[in-house]
């Protein structure tokens, strides 16, 4: 008998879970499962993605709602699209046996298809908060008798600025439910959301919250500014069989790596916020199924990409947050294989990467940039291995002609086939020179360098590192309008307010299109921009205040009246 019989499960339950493979519960199952089938107190479980929390908590619901009662018993939340869809096939495959509804709700999808399937009257919703919310305040989703609900991943939805979203949403739940709280940190904002909706919560956690999975090597390599995209090569080249996420800050950095990568014929794609929900799921159909080889990505649209095999993680750019990188880096090495996270960093991140290794306890090793011979022979012996190891049918597979080697040794031939698959290598590192290390002088100069400047001056890759505001002001500043990071201390400024805030979908991209677009020819300074929930402040040259009132004033925004007005 294997715990999960002796958890007390249904037959329909375990038979299920037979079918899927499930032999052993994981230790957030082996902590969880019981305790959510004998008690009635939240729960707070810190793990970390991939550790099994679907069924830890999955389970145990499905044990216990009610078939037979046709509202909604339980209310996942999850932070985004992929793994909302990901955690409702886990529960309708727990699920298969019972007699038992679920619905997947979010957005990117139609609304009135997903209103629907609501009126099929569901035991248990998954969803992700704007969806969530959307369909309470068209009282299509009543929450007001749920037994369940679950936030998980609530440190990516709370910094992802769902905050709002959730304090309404529990604030529409019955005080006497029971909240399962699932986070791989224990941030101060899941902090406050714990105090202020939970009670008396008890706490589990499967190893420490910046845990470093073992079977990860850590390796890190320092490179000039301008010589990152080749690093970054070198690194790929010198390791052929790669199946790895690059990982970048920015959406514009992303894109561009991946448009690099693709004009010099690697199997990669870009993963981002500005594409197409169409667009995402084709890019990630793709890498699931290894038609593509390497995913260029940023950490938001990476989340719910659930790949077991990456032999790597590569670190384009470093993330500010520590645990950021611990969480990357777990995307390898998982189900007990071997994986190797890489971090690429230019000298004036040393001291940022310093913080990231005293903050997670990484043991981490230098490595040098590959050479051309090393990659060389890494493709040789990928290709060796390949010619050794195909399986093929020899008697279906026949060749036109039988050919006279008796005038060729195993030798000879063994080296034209490898010059005809390496040649275009060959010839790209031929003419190249090897990239010589950054020595601890160099290091340090760099990092002085840019203390003295205040870390102002940035270099072309610096831009793409910084976050996507900056991105769109960096533009603005070509245009001879300044972005907040470039305010004119000289300009006057006049701060508006308009009636237009998250709830829109308002973000500063698209403040700063507004005004770029009703400033137009000019060279109008932006200031600050305040986004709230339901409205906006932003700050421009006062000499531009009555031509943006009285532009703004007849302008709609996604079929909505703007109104704008000096703010009091």
């Amino acid at each position: 008998m294997n715990l999960f019989q002796e958890y007390g499960l249904s037959e329909d339950i375990l038979q299920a879970i037979q079918e899927l493979g499930y032999s052993e519960p994981t230790e957030i199952q082996k902590q969880t499962i019981p305790f959510l089938l004998t008690q009635n107190e939240d729960l707070i479980a810190l793990a970390q993605t991939g550790t099994g929390k679907t069924a830890a908590f999955g389970l145990p619901i499905l044990q216990m709602i009610d078939t037979s009662q046709t509202n909604v018993q339980a209310l996942v939340l999850c932070p985004t699209r992929e793994l909302c869809l990901q955690i409702a096939k886990d529960i309708a495959s727990y699920a298969k046996h019972l007699n038992l509804r679920s619905l997947a709700v979010y957005g990117g999808s139609l609304i009135t298809e997903q209103i629907k399937g609501l009126k099929n009257k569901p035991q248990i919703v998954i969803g992700t908060p704007g969806r969530v919310n959307d369909m309470l305040k068209r009282g299509a989703l009543k929450i007001n008798n749920i037994q369940w609900l679950v936030l998980d991943e609530a440190d990516e939805m709370l910094s992802m600025g769902f905050k709002t979203e959730l304090e309404t949403i529990l604030e529409e739940t019955p005080k006497e439910r029971q909240t399962l709280l699932f986070s791989a940190t224990m941030s101060k904002q899941v902090e406050k959301i714990a105090k202020g909706y939970m009670k008396g919560a008890q706490k589990i956690s499967v190893g420490a919250i910046n845990a470093v999975i073992k079977n990860i090597t850590h390796k890190f390599v320092v490179v000039r500014d301008r010589q990152k995209n080749n690093g970054l090569r070198r690194i790929l080249d010198a390791n052929p069989d790669i199946y790895a996420i690059i990982f970048c800050r920015t959406k514009v950095e992303s894109q561009h790596i991946a448009d690099f990568l693709m004009q010099q014929n690697y199997s990669a794609d870009a993963l981002h916020g500005d594409l197409s929900q169409a667009q995402r799921d084709n890019v990630m159909k793709k890498f699931r199924l290894k038609h593509v080889q390497i995913l260029v990505a940023t950490d938001v649209a990476a989340r719910g990409l659930d790949v077991t095999d990456l032999t790597h993680v590569i670190h384009f750019s470093l993330p500010d947050d520590p645990e950021v990188f611990v969480h990357r880096s777990g995307r390898t090495g998982r189900a007990g294989k071997d994986g190797e996270s890489i971090a690429i960093i230019r000298p004036s991140e040393m001291g940022k990467f310093k913080r990231i290794k005293e903050a997670t306890s990484i043991k981490v090793e230098e490595m040098a940039i590959p050479t051309k011979e090393e990659i060389l022979r890494a493709k040789e012996k990928s290709m060796y291995e390949k010619l050794r190891n195909i399986n093929f049918n020899e008697e279906e597979f026949e060749l036109s002609q039988t050919p006279d080697l008796t005038d060729i040794t195993k030798e000879e031939l063994y080296k034209k086939i490898m010059y005809l698959e390496l040649k275009s290598v060959w010839d790209f590192y031929q003419n190249q020179k090897d990239i010589s290390p950054v020595d601890k002088d160099e290091r340090s100069s760099e990092r002085d360098t840019r203390s003295r400047k205040g870390g102002n001056r940035r270099d072309r890759n610096d831009r793409n590192d910084r976050n996507d505001r900056n991105d769109r002001n960096d533009r603005n500043n070509r245009n001879g309008r300044n972005g907040r990071n470039g305010r004119n201390k000289n300009t006057n400024f006049t701060r508006f307010f308009f009636n237009l805030g998250k709830r829109d979908n308002i973000n500063k991209i698209k403040v700063l299109d507004l005004i770029n677009q009703n400033t137009k020819g000019a060279k109008a300074d932006i200031g600050e921009i305040d986004i709230r929930d339901k409205f906006t402040f932003f700050e421009v040259d006062s000499a531009y205040a009555n031509q943006l009132l009285n532009k703004f004033n007849n302008l709609k925004f996604n079929g909505k009246p703007l109104s704008l007005e000096i703010a009091q």
